[in-house]
């Protein structure tokens, strides 16, 4: 290694993912390297040069054609003075020219002319990453001796989702200083907050409960000032704070509880047992077999004048109770107590929600435009778990998205439901498949492809916890727990840009302002073909009318405000016409 300071020599590529270079070079600069940036053009649209010299406070190197520089060949110079060369993102153009060999910029030259050792970090889109040339040329690379780090899974900037995310900051950094041979922390896969300091002598604590339910600050010596300062002297803590071994060391020094002098003595004499007996059988003569609870009074007692409840066990009347009046028997159980059923308390009720009131659509004698035609339809929201008691959900009553279930149905069409946790009955002639979270949702849709349309009503959660508790999460103190987020797979668009696309798709847009203008953005976003959209600033949620906009490359057209039901109908009868045309049988 070059000198005491490990040299850096990190290359930016044009991507979105190059905003996280910054970080990256702040890393590698807090753990003791040096660090030397050269962007590439379109790393520059991304990134300024200005922000990368002042974090790594060093020249930023952009042009091959630098006439200062180039006269002492300075491209040569740069790939023989780092000790490693990063490319970072190392997007599929550029991979591909370095493994062709290609130099036709500065960074392909300094790579190409580099006798040092490469890592190259993937960032790309999902179908790009997946493409057989990019995974030739990531063997090829890795042939040739550079290290390639595999990209992490999620949302893309594009709305896809998928392999090609560029990882954190910290996992590169780790890969760099395992190369560097020098020693850092591995990264966390979930990020935590700060635990408050404790005393080297506390018990450890489960990393990850500090990091959702934090713990009070330990007590200091010093007191603040102001009023926190003031109310802090005056009221002092209910119970000081302790470590475990104080606490284990002070259960250990109690003394043993005094058992009664009755007990102590377990090996009483013959003639103790013989009282005991005796007394027992005093007691069983004075008992009245005959004797009937009075249960005519009122049903609070006067102060001293409640008796005991009758003993649901024969077995137990061998002691005396108090009363009002004294010591006394149990009352003893009826005569046919024995014949007695127990009570049990009546089954609940549960009866799911007719969407049809009962009723049927009214469809004309042999009109069944989608005959033949398999529809995917997705309804009600979905519920992301936190612990086995909480979750995150979307509001949804589910009941549009069965309506148009049982629309479709209507018109011949073979239907296949996924449905999130609602209470609805499964319309006539419907297959459904009933889920619970996105990503089952997600493998439910994915399951029941290929299909003619999909009509994507669910209320999707759009982000579900990174981590499920198992166990309920306490509440501790004032602090709420910290929740970390990850986003749910994005179902619309995976459907529209999958390879089983149906031949229609279309997504709804539950909208609260600006709902016509929102909704054509998100039909472009999410390569649909159709987006209904409503406005639910209202009472949409669980109700039964609905006002709806269908938005499609063709225009906008609104519908009147009708039951949903009309609704779902109106919506079979435009997806009947639109394969309709599409297959020219007009």
């Amino acid at each position: 290694m070059s000198g005491e300071q490990p040299k850096v020599l990190l290359v930016v590529g044009g991507g979105i993912a190059a905003y996280k270079s910054c970080e990256l070079v702040r890393l590698i600069r807090k753990g003791g390297g040096d660090v030397t940036c050269v962007v590439t053009n379109g790393g520059q649209q991304f990134v300024a040069p200005m922000a990368l010299a002042a974090l790594s406070e060093n020249p930023v190197h952009t042009t091959l054609w630098d006439l200062k520089n180039e006269a002492e060949m300075g491209h040569i110079q740069l790939s023989r003075e780092a000790d490693l060369v990063v490319v970072c993102p190392a997007t599929a153009d550029l991979m591909a020219k370095m493994a062709a060999g290609i130099a036709d910029d500065l960074a392909t030259t300094l790579i190409l002319a580099t006798d040092k050792p490469v890592i190259a970090v993937p960032a790309m889109n999902v179908r790009m990453w997946e493409h057989e040339a990019t995974q030739r040329n990531v063997t090829w690379l890795k042939q040739a001796g550079v290290t390639v780090l595999d990209p992490d899974e999620g949302p893309m900037a594009c709305g896809e989702f998928g392999y090609g995310r560029l990882p954190d900051p910290d996992a590169i950094w780790y890969a760099i200083a395992q190369q560097l041979d020098i020693e850092v922390e591995v990264p966390a896969p979930v990020a935590a907050l700060p635990a408050a300091p404790v005393d080297a002598d506390e018990a450890e604590e489960d990393l990850a409960a500090e990091a959702l339910e934090p713990e009070d600050e330990p007590e200091v010596e010093e007191k603040s000032g102001g009023i926190a300062g003031m109310l802090s002297s005056l009221i002092s803590r209910t119970t000081a704070k302790r470590s475990a071994d104080e606490i284990e060391a002070e259960y250990l020094e109690e003394p043993e509880e005094e058992l009664p002098e009755e007990l102590e003595d377990g090996a009483a004499d013959e003639d103790a047992a013989d009282d005991g007996a005796e007394d027992a059988a005093v007691i069983e003569d004075d008992v009245d077999p005959d004797a009937v609870p009075d249960l005519g009074g009122p049903l609070l007692a006067s102060k001293g004048g409640a008796s005991s409840a009758p003993p649901t066990d024969p077995e137990a009347i061998n002691h005396l109770v108090k009363t009002g009046a004294g010591d006394a028997p149990p009352e003893p159980l009826a005569e046919d107590a024995d014949e007695e059923q127990a009570v049990v308390p009546a089954a609940i009720e549960s009866s799911d929600e007719d969407v049809l009131g009962g009723q049927a659509f009214a469809v004309k004698k042999g009109h069944r435009p989608l005959k033949g035609r398999h529809i995917v339809i997705t309804a009600g929201p979905t519920w992301e778990a936190i612990d086995p008691v909480r979750y995150i959900a979307n509001r949804s009553s589910g009941k549009q998205g069965f309506a148009i279930a049982a629309a479709t149905a209507a018109l011949g069409a073979k239907v296949t439901l996924v449905a999130g946790p609602v209470s609805l009955k499964t319309p006539d002639g419907v297959d459904r498949i009933n889920v619970e979270s996105a990503e089952d949702m997600s493998k439910a849709v994915k399951s029941s492809l290929p299909a003619d349309v999909a009509v994507m009503v669910a209320a999707v959660a759009d982000w579900r916890p990174k981590e499920y508790r198992g166990e309920k999460m306490k509440k501790r103190g004032s602090a709420p727990p910290a929740l970390v987020l990850e986003e749910n797979p994005d179902i619309l668009t995976n459907v529209a840009v999958g390879d089983d696309r149906p031949q229609l798709v279309i997504g709804f847009a539950a909208e609260t302002e600006k709902v016509i203008d929102h909704a054509k953005t998100k039909r472009k976003r999410k390569a649909a073909d159709w987006i209904i959209a409503n406005d639910v600033s209202g009472d949409v949620m669980g109700g039964d009318d609905n006002l709806v906009h269908i938005i499609s490359e063709s225009g906008v057209e609104s519908l009147e405000e009708m039951p949903k039901l009309d609704v779902a109908m109106a919506l079979a009868e435009r997806i009947a016409e639109a394969l309709k045309k599409e297959s020219g049988n007009e």
